[in-house]
């Protein structure tokens, strides 16, 4: 972890906070999910740089040490898309492969639809390219599903703010480590799902949970609960719908999210190759929501089987 280095990029007068390992021509830069940061990507990053990449993480706006933007409340997919952008082009970096995680999916298969020139390759984590606004696959949930939740205004804000930001980001760890969707009864929030004797995943320790802790203790909620879960239903103009550079989708087969509403079928159905026809899927059968950090090795020799393909 030492040899990772840290620094912070000006995007259009807001800094994000870049840690980056590697100095090889070919490079890969990560996009977390929620509720991850930069760290979450520390074992790929560092098998990456050993194999010869240079390998790009960082906080997305608002989270971790990445500054919080001036409107909050108004943050969305287009801004994250033109963080990429700006980030690309103040690191002097032509093309990058791009490899996401949970909602930091999404913006790596627009952004390949948006900047196909900028982009070699896109390597997804447990979130299979959805065409649709993702309001469209949520929609069908129940009232007491924590997406549903974290939307009304508030709510989550209330809910969270009962705890410390270390309890929040180890309750949600739990919660997403299960294969079961997280939905609460009428009476009951979404934190209370866990009980405070409840242990960590065996492969998330605690000192990785004091990183987390610490990070989000400076940044807050604030942005993370407008982005993505506030932002579902916006909509972008693209220039069409079908992601044209070779894809890699790696999912754990104990992961809550196959049981969204359509995303088996995006994940081992048709509709996955009509808007993806560049598309290879590969299961890790006993992987959850966080596999990367799960199974990084077998992560990693799946990453870089792709990208020797593509380099």
């Amino acid at each position: 972890m030492d040899r990772i280095q840290h620094k912070f990029v000006d995007v259009g007068g807001m800094k994000l906070h870049v840690a980056q390992i590697g100095t090889g021509e070919n490079v890969v830069l990560f996009l977390h999910g929620f509720p991850e940061i930069w760290y979450s990507w520390r074992h790929q990053m560092i098998a990456l740089a050993d194999a010869g990449f240079r390998a790009i993480s960082f906080d997305h706006r608002g989270y971790g040490l990445s500054d919080t933007p001036p409107q909050p409340d108004k943050t969305g997919w287009s801004h994250i898309l033109n963080d990429i952008l700006a980030l690309l082009d103040a690191l002097a970096l032509p093309k990058v492969f791009l490899v996401g995680k949970d909602f930091g999916a999404r913006p790596a298969y627009l952004f390949s639809i948006l900047h196909p020139e900028r982009v070699l390759g896109v390597i997804t984590l447990g979130a299979p390219y959805a065409p649709l606004r993702l309001s469209a696959y949520y929609g069908l949930l129940p009232e007491g599903f924590y997406i549903s939740r974290w939307q009304e205004p508030g709510r989550a804000e209330a809910d969270f703010g009962r705890f410390d930001a270390k309890t929040v980001v180890r309750n949600i760890y739990i919660l997403f480590s299960r294969s079961e969707l997280p939905i609460a009864n009428e009476n009951q929030e979404i934190m209370d799902l866990v009980e405070p004797d409840t242990p960590l995943p065996a492969w998330f320790t605690e000192e990785d949970l004091n990183t987390y802790g610490t990070l989000y203790q400076k940044s807050g909620f604030r942005t993370a609960l407008q982005f993505p879960y506030r932002s579902l239903g916006e909509v972008l103009n693209l220039p069409d719908h079908v992601v044209k550079v070779p894809a890699f989708l790696i999912v754990g087969g104990k992961d809550y999210a196959l049981k969204f509403p359509g995303i088996e079928e995006l994940t081992k159905g048709n509709k996955a190759k009509e808007f993806v026809p560049n598309l290879e899927v590969s299961f890790i059968p006993e992987g959850t929501h966080f596999v990367q950090e799960q199974f990084p090795e077998q992560v990693n020799q799946l990453i870089l089987g792709f990208l020797s393909k593509h380099t």
